[in-house]
C-alpha cells in the first residue's frame, strides 16, 4: 500500500471531537497515532488499542484506513487530512463515507482529531 511518506512518525493528539463533543483531555493526552509505511497504530496509554493498514485515498488530502485489529477490525474508514508544519488534522468518516470537510456537529460518525508530531 502507498502512504504519503510526510505523514509517517508518532503524532500526540491535543484534541478531538465527535458528533460536535470535544474529547476530554484526560482522552487526548493519552492518545497517540503511529504511522509508519503502510500501518497505523493507536496508543492509548502505553497500550496498542487499533491497528491496521492505511493508504492515500482517491483524492490528494485524503487516506483511507483498513482496520485489522482492535474497534476497528475489517471496517474501512475514509478520511480527510490536512497537515501544517508539525500538525496534522483528520477528519474520519466513521459510517465509511468520506468526509467533505472537516466538521462533526450533528454528526454521529464523524471523528476529527488534531495532532502534533512528536
Amino acid at each position: 500500500m502507498e502512504s504519503p511518506t510526510e505523514l509517517l512518525g508518532r503524532w500526540q493528539m491535543i484534541r478531538a471531537e465527535l458528533a460536535g463533543e470535544p474529547a476530554p483531555e484526560l482522552v487526548t493526552s493519552r492518545m497517540v497515532l503511529e504511522l509508519s509505511a503502510g500501518h497505523y497504530e493507536v496508543v492509548y496509554a502505553g497500550e496498542v488499542s487499533d491497528a491496521g493498514e492505511w493508504s492515500d485515498g482517491p483524492k490528494a488530502g485524503t487516506l483511507t484506513l483498513l482496520g485489522k485489529r482492535g474497534p476497528n477490525a475489517d471496517r474501512r474508514i475514509p478520511c480527510l487530512y490536512q497537515l501544517a508544519g508539525d500538525r496534522l488534522r483528520v477528519c474520519y468518516g466513521l459510517d465509511g463515507t468520506e468526509p467533505a470537510d472537516f466538521a462533526t456537529a450533528g454528526l454521529a460518525q464523524r471523528y476529527t482529531a488534531t495532532y502534533r508530531r512528536l
